[in-house]
C-alpha cells in the first residue's frame, strides 16, 4: 500500500493534467484564432466553446489540488521555481474571463478590443503553459540553454492548442468558417510536427535522465512505438486535411482525433521519459508523497469528486453538442 498509494495520485494528477490540457487546449486555440478570424465569425467562434471553456478548467485545479496535498514536498518545490510563469498563466486567464464577457457588454467600438484582449490571454496562458513544461524537463535549471528550450516548448504548444482549436471549429462550425479552420489547421499542423519534431530533438539534450531513459536498451525499442503512432497521426491529419478541402462535410471530426491522439501520446512519452521522479533528479513519487493515512483520506475525497467531475463533463458536452451559432443577446 505504501508503495501503490503515491504511483495511484500520480496517475490521478497526471490523468487530470492530460484531459486539462486537451479540453482547455482546444478552447484555448479558438481564442488564439480569434485574432485572424473575420469578424463576422468570431461570434461563432466564441459560442463553439462558451458552454465549456470555464468547466475545462476544473481539471487544472483538480490536478493541482492533488499534486498540493498528495505530494506537498513537490507542490512547493514545483510552484516556488515557476512562481513568474505561474503569474502570467494565470493573468492571460483573467484576462480571457473578462474579455468573454465584457466583448458582448461593451460598446461596438470597444468589441474588437476585448477581442484582442481574450486573444492575448489565450496565447499567453498557452505559451506560459508550455515554458513551465520545459523548465520542469530540465528539472529548473536556470542555464540559457534551459531558458530557450522552455521558450521553444512554449511557442510549440501555442500551435499545439492552436491545432486542436481548428479542429474543434472543424466539428463545430460549417460554412466559410469552416473552410478557414481547414486552412489553419494546415499551417497548425506543420508547426505542431516541427515543435514536437524540435523538442524531441532538444530534450536529451536539455536533460541527462531523460536521455539515459530514451537510448538505453531494451526500453529504447518499447520507446520506439510512439513515434511512429504519432508520425502515422500526423499523416492521417494531413490526408484528412486534404479531404475536407473536397467535402467538409466527411470526417470533420478526424483532425481533431488526431491532435487528441498526438498529445495523449506525447503525455505518454513524457511519462515514461521522468520515471519515477516527479521533480527530475531531486523528487521521486514516493519522496514527494504525503503520509499513507493521509492518502487514504485523500482518496476518500478524490473517489466522490472525480466521478462527479467526469459526470459533469460528459453531461455537459452532450448536452451542448451539435453546430454552433453565432451568439444572440436579443
Amino acid at each position: 500500500m505504501e508503495t501503490s498509494l503515491p504511483l495511484i495520485f500520480m496517475g490521478l494528477m497526471g490523468l487530470a493534467m492530460l484531459l486539462y490540457v486537451v479540453l482547455d487546449g482546444f478552447d484555448l486555440g479558438v481564442g488564439a484564432l480569434l485574432g485572424i478570424a473575420d469578424d463576422a465569425d468570431k461570434d461563432t467562434m466564441i459560442a463553439s466553446i462558451g458552454p465549456f471553456w470555464d468547466a475545462n478548467e476544473t481539471w487544472l485545479v483538480l490536478g493541482v489540488g492533488l499534486l498540493l496535498v498528495a505530494f506537498p514536498a513537490a507542490h512547493g518545490l514545483i510552484l516556488g521555481s515557476l512562481y513568474l510563469p505561474v503569474l502570467f498563466m494565470l493573468i492571460g486567464l483573467i484576462l480571457r474571463g473578462v474579455a468573454f464577457d465584457f466583448r458582448v457588454k461593451a460598446r461596438v467600438r470597444f468589441k474588437h478590443l476585448w477581442d484582442r484582449v481574450f486573444t492575448a490571454g489565450s496565447v499567453l496562458a498557452g505559451f506560459s503553459q508550455g515554458y513551465m513544461l520545459g523548465l520542469y524537463i530540465t528539472g529548473f535549471r536556470n542555464t540559457p540553454l534551459d531558458h530557450l528550450f522552455a521558450i521553444v516548448t512554449g511557442a510549440c504548444l501555442v500551435f499545439g492548442y492552436a491545432f486542436l482549436g481548428c479542429g474543434w471549429l472543424l466539428i463545430k462550425t460549417s460554412g466559410r468558417l469552416q473552410r478557414d479552420a481547414i486552412a489553419w489547421a494546415g499551417t497548425c499542423l506543420l508547426m505542431t510536427a516541427v515543435g514536437v519534431v524540435a523538442i524531441s530533438a532538444l530534450t536529451p539534450l536539455v536533460s541527462e535522465w531523460v536521455r539515459d531513459r530514451w537510448f538505453t536498451m531494451p526500453g529504447m525499442l518499447a520507446l520506439m512505438i510512439i513515434p511512429l503512432v504519432t508520425t502515422a497521426l500526423f499523416v492521417a491529419a494531413r490526408l484528412s486535411l486534404s479531404s475536407l478541402r473536397k467535402d467538409p462535410a466527411r470526417g470533420a471530426w478526424i483532425p481533431f482525433a488526431c491532435a487528441v491522439g498526438i498529445f495523449v501520446l506525447s503525455f505518454v512519452g513524457l511519462a515514461y521519459s521522468l520515471y519515477p521522479y516527479i521533480v527530475v533528479d531531486k523528487l521521486t513519487v514516493w519522496d514527494a508523497a504525503t503520509s499513507t493515512p493521509t492518502l487514504k483520506i485523500i482518496g476518500v475525497g478524490a473517489a466522490i469528486t472525480l466521478p462527479v467531475i467526469v459526470g459533469y463533463t460528459i453531461f455537459a458536452y452532450r448536452v451542448f453538442w451539435g453546430k454552433a451559432k453565432a451568439l444572440s443577446y436579443d
